[in-house]
């Protein structure tokens, strides 16, 4: 296994997930290496357990380790010392989808807060609300919408991260993390809206 600062993030974050028994869509998981930038990107999909494919809420989440940070890690590396921590960009997309019908954005107004719980003293922002029309390519005619919450923002690792593999900072950052992303799938399926079958289901 790859000893690195970010895949420790990355195995930090499953386990969260775990914990709060949300289910992993494992064919939407991805670790990308951008050749141009040296970006480093992990992305996954987790979502409720039992709701069918596709399931009718979900949690996108993307992970981006920048060649800056890279840079930053590899100078503590060898000098030990560093004017600015690596960061890991991170966003997160609650998306409701499979829905018989047009929603209002304001359908999700007390669930969509303005900022996440904090993670590791930061935390992220709502970026935007989107609705999404999707048509059929089947010549069925069959309409369905989804609906997206957009949340951006960055984690600053701790030195201590930075210096010993065994601290729990990851895991207590990552921890709250998960349980706000599973409380917000559990709020999004209680919503009282009507969904078309899942793939499944027909």
């Amino acid at each position: 296994m790859l000893d690195h600062v970010f895949t420790d993030a990355i195995s930090a974050l499953r386990d969260a997930f775990g914990n709060a028994f949300l289910e992993r869509q494992a064919f939407e998981e991805h670790f990308n290496s951008d050749i141009l930038l040296g970006d480093l990107v992990w992305e996954t999909t987790y979502g409720l357990p039992g709701e069918g494919l596709p399931p009718r809420v979900v949690a996108h989440i993307t992970l981006n380790w920048p060649s800056r940070s890279q840079a930053t890690y590899r100078t503590w590396y060898i000098d030990e010392v560093v004017d600015k921590l690596p960061e890991i960009e991170m966003e997160v997309v609650f998306r409701v989808q499979r829905l018989a019908q047009q929603p209002n954005p304001s359908l999700v107004d007390n669930i969509a807060v303005a900022n996440s719980p904090e993670i590791g003293g930061a935390s992220m922002e709502r970026d935007n609300i989107t609705i999404e029309i999707c048509h059929s390519s089947d010549g069925t005619d069959v309409v369905d919408y989804a609906l997206e919450i957009v949340y951006e923002g960055a984690y600053e690792l701790a030195e201590a991260t930075l210096q010993d593999g065994t601290s729990s900072l990851l895991d207590d950052h990552f921890g709250a993390l998960g349980g706000w992303v599973a409380a917000t799938l559990v709020k999004l399926g209680d919503l009282n809206v009507q969904y078309v079958p899942a793939d499944d289901e027909n």
